[in-house]
């Protein structure tokens, strides 16, 4: 394994079982310790815990995080590695970052599997991140591996480091990003909008909160997101705008579809300055939201706002 490294670095580490899982993490990590390079750990809590143990004194000198709590949205994880690059700037550091694991809702996946794919434009190659991205072999299927290998440009197992065959890279995300997600067949609200209908469709939300028993909080944070979303594609989408309201996977949905592009698969990840207002509707429902999906191409734009029940 490479000691030093001058620019960034995102590779995928394949392992299975305990004992590879820490073969491969605790050198990366105590090499870097060794070098003096800080280090942040963002995995689940069940592998936090191997790797404290594992590394004995050597764990105070690291930033462990609660990939669980802090990757519940995956569109928080980025800025999360963007504020600990910026607080060591110009200074070569390690992270190792485990978005997916088994157990994670269908939506949530294809959020990761965003993010993994964002994260090659998301970090510029000068900034001297080595990023090791954990894939479980013994728990996740094969199709969530495979889609590993199109988002990282180099792929690890305990034995090896090599460079992707199928890696995707800016072309990819656009594919992504571009790509309509499912339809659904049945939608328990459904109302067509323009710009001076914004009072309606926040009291159809308020409604539908109510029916499935949210709480006030989380009522007023779903129906400010909602109105931030359907406020911008009122105004930018050319026409009226769609939206659609359901249940699934222990969800309540709520989508809002309009005419216009979104050209940036950044939107909602990276904070807007604050003189400027881009964006600042899907950063904002980012924060209030359990997860966000957007997808945009020449037929339009897709916003979902999925608040667990």
């Amino acid at each position: 394994m490479r000691l030093t490294h001058d620019g960034y670095r995102h590779e995928a580490f394949f392992w299975s079982g305990d004992d590879q899982f820490l073969a491969g993490t605790v050198p990366f990590v105590t090499q870097a310790l060794d070098a003096g390079q800080p280090v942040m750990v963002a995995v689940v809590p069940s592998h936090l815990e191997l790797l404290r143990v594992a590394l004995g004194d050597q764990a105070d000198e690291v930033e462990f995080v609660d990939m669980v709590r802090l990757g519940a949205n995956p569109a928080r994880i980025i800025p999360a590695w963007q504020r600990f690059t910026d607080a060591h700037a110009g200074q070569p550091v390690r992270g190792i970052g485990e978005p997916i694991w088994h157990g994670r809702r269908l939506a949530e996946l294809a959020e990761c599997q965003m993010h993994e794919a964002l994260l090659n434009m998301a970090v510029a190659t000068d900034v001297p991140l080595w990023l090791m991205c954990p894939y479980d072999l013994g728990t996740l299927p094969a199709d969530v591996v495979a889609e590993a290998h199109r988002s990282h440009p180099v792929v690890v197992d305990i034995e090896r480091h090599r460079g992707s065959t199928t890696y995707g890279g800016a072309d990819y995300v656009t594919t992504m990003f571009e790509t309509e997600l499912p339809d659904v067949e049945v939608v328990v609200s459904h109302r067509e909008f323009g710009d001076g209908d914004l009072a309606v469709v926040r009291a159809d939300i308020r409604a539908c909160a109510s029916s499935v028993g949210l709480t006030q909080e989380r009522t007023d944070d779903l129906t400010l997101a909602v109105h931030e979303v359907a406020l911008n594609s009122a105004v930018y989408g050319r026409g009226s705008s769609e939206l659609r309201v359901w249940e699934e996977d222990g969800a309540l949905v709520c989508e809002v579809r309009g005419h216009g592009q979104i050209t940036d698969p950044m939107i909602g990840r990276r904070q807007p300055p604050w003189a400027e207002q881009h964006g600042r509707g899907l950063w904002m429902a980012n924060q209030l939201c359990d997860l966000v999906q957007v997808r945009s191409g020449e037929g339009g734009t897709t916003v979902r706002i999925h608040t667990w029940l």
